[in-house]
């Protein structure tokens, strides 16, 4: 199951966490993009995590590039200036499951119905 929540640790997390908890909640995978603000609001995520002892699974970085949709080229349009996930994962001993780009093809794929994995099997963000 995937809660999308502000960022923060506001009451909205306390009451999924609660609620989770009688169903066996087996952790969570915490989402970041590669801007220090962002880091920050993840950090307190972390932080909300371990203090409500559930595991974290890993963190994942979206928009870590983009996919140019000519040439197939990823660039960094959000520059990790302070490291990004990878230098967050590596300070709290967390895994980094991935980092997903911006790929125009995915909106497409979407718009079609079709699986984007599937249909750009070659894509960075694949």
């Amino acid at each position: 199951m995937l809660f999308d929540t502000p960022p923060g640790t506001s009451d909205e997390h306390l009451s999924v966490v609660q609620l989770l908890r009688d169903s066996g909640i087996t952790g969570a995978v915490i989402l970041t993009t590669p801007q220090e603000v962002a880091l920050q609001d993840v950090r307190k995520e972390i932080d909300f995590c371990r203090k409500a002892r559930v595991p974290i699974m890993g963190l994942v970085e979206n928009m870590s590039g983009f996919v140019c949709p000519g040439c197939r080229h990823e660039s960094a349009i959000f520059p990790p200036t302070t490291g990004g996930a990878q230098a967050l994962c590596d300070e709290l001993d967390i895994p980094l499951l991935g980092r997903i780009p911006l790929d125009p093809l995915i909106g497409r794929a979407c718009d079609f119905g079709e699986s984007f994995a599937e249909s750009s099997p070659t894509s960075p963000a694949a």
